[in-house]
């Protein structure tokens, strides 16, 4: 590592770390050292990256109050600083860094809000692709089908857990004054991106077990059969219109091809 590079890791670990002193070499216009402006420089920069998170989990900020959300946020950024100048991803593991954080643990919901805060930032920012439509699906032979595999666009995310996610951030988002909701109750949502608008909506549990084989690389009929036999209620051509309509395939393949 040469010097340079030594000072520069020296330099961001002082900036997100208030117990580390300033780095020697850094000066201020005068050429002599000035703790002061550094301090101001760390705090600024913090502040920043606090408002960053702010703005990309507002409902998480609106749950847990202004003061409690930028102290935890500043936790995080600390912890977690940015890994590329680019800030639209930044919080990809603020849900993860929610079902640790100690203060919040009254909250358990707080890091499936965070989750679905960060994935429709995902989508919205995902690449711009044009979607299957009806009649290539109608076109392909009924009975092979099953032995299918379809292809997800980037925008479609599924998240699923024990509480009312969906429920609450709906509540919760823009200044809508929340009703009272049983937070108790497991919620699948569904981001999908159709034409350019992302839209969230709550899904069964055979919805979601389909699409979660799907994404792990399942064909059609094993799909449909694991959500089948975990909800009777799941019904195929019901979901993949459902998909269709949202913009959420991309294409259908066969395992063979490359």
């Amino acid at each position: 590592m040469t010097q340079l590079q030594n000072l520069q890791k020296e330099f961001g670990n002082a900036l997100l770390n208030p117990d580390l002193s300033m780095p020697d070499g850094i000066t201020g216009p005068d050429g002599q050292p000035s703790e002061k402006r550094f301090s101001v420089y760390r705090n600024n920069v913090v502040a920043s990256l606090v408002e960053a998170l702010g703005n990309a989990f507002p409902v998480v900020r609106k749950l847990v109050g202004v003061d409690f959300f930028n102290a935890m946020a500043a936790v995080y950024v600390r912890q977690e600083p940015p890994k590329t100048p680019v800030l639209i991803t930044y919080g990809d593991t603020f849900g993860n860094f929610l079902d640790q954080f100690e203060p919040a643990k009254s909250l358990p919901y707080l890091a499936g809000i965070a989750r679905l805060e960060h994935a429709r930032l995902v989508a919205y920012h995902a690449a711009d692709k044009a979607s299957l439509d009806t009649d290539m699906l109608a076109r392909i032979d009924p009975e092979n089908l099953g032995s299918l595999k379809l292809r997800l666009h980037s925008a479609t995310v599924l998240i699923r857990s024990d509480y009312s996610i969906v429920s609450l951030w709906r509540a919760n988002e823009g200044d809508k004054i929340p009703d009272s909701i049983d937070v108790s109750r497991s919620e699948n949502a569904l981001i999908t991106r159709p034409e350019m608008d992302v839209k969230l909506r709550a899904i069964s549990t055979g919805y979601a077990i389909f699409l979660e084989s799907i994404m792990e690389g399942s064909p059609l009929s094993s799909a449909a059969e694991r959500a089948l036999t975990l909800d009777a209620s799941f019904d195929l051509e019901t979901v993949l219109a459902s998909l269709l309509d949202r913009g959420a395939l991309l294409g259908i393949y066969s395992p063979d091809m490359s």
